[in-house]
């Protein structure tokens, strides 16, 4: 047999198998109901997972770049929805059972950078895992700023002046 002729063969069988296990599952009143039907989650929900499973880990000061923290300061004065900034520093892709995670963190001075990232992939991993199902192929993290002790955050630094 020719290796093109294996290959044919191979992707016949593969297209069948996809078939069958599409039709499985989706059958009637026998099958169980966890199988009935689809779930779709959208790239916001998991966003939101991984920001807040980032910001747990206490070495972890902010998420997001420079520019990124600018603005998300001023939509957290923006009435209405939106003005959270949990997706903040976050960016997601999201598949039909696979996501890829990206994070911009802002660490404490003092932390061991390599071993907070660490703590903050495996805590981002196991939320996502946990609370969507899918599977989190990749967690990348950049480190954009160290937080000095005596820095204030812009929020601080935007104090009233008259009362």
């Amino acid at each position: 047999m020719t290796e093109t002729t294996q290959r044919t063969n191979t992707a016949t069988a593969t297209r069948a198998g996809k078939q069958e296990g599409a039709t499985q599952g989706r059958g009637g009143a026998g099958a169980p109901a966890e199988t009935r039907g689809n779930t779709a989650i959208a790239d916001a929900v998991v966003a939101k997972i991984a920001g807040m499973a980032a910001r747990e880990v206490p070495e972890v000061h902010n998420l997001g770049g420079g520019m990124a923290r600018a603005v998300g300061a001023v939509r957290q004065r923006v009435p209405g929805p939106g003005g959270g900034g949990v997706t903040q520093g976050v960016k997601v892709e999201v598949g039909e059972r696979q996501a890829a995670v990206d994070l911009d963190l802002v660490v404490e001075y003092g932390a061991a950078i390599t071993d907070t990232a660490a703590d903050v992939r495996t805590n981002v991993v196991n939320a996502v895992e946990r609370m969507t199902g899918l599977e989190v192929v990749e967690v990348n993290i950049a480190v954009d700023d160290v937080h000095l002790p005596d820095e204030q955050d812009e929020s601080e630094q935007t104090e009233r002046r008259v009362a």
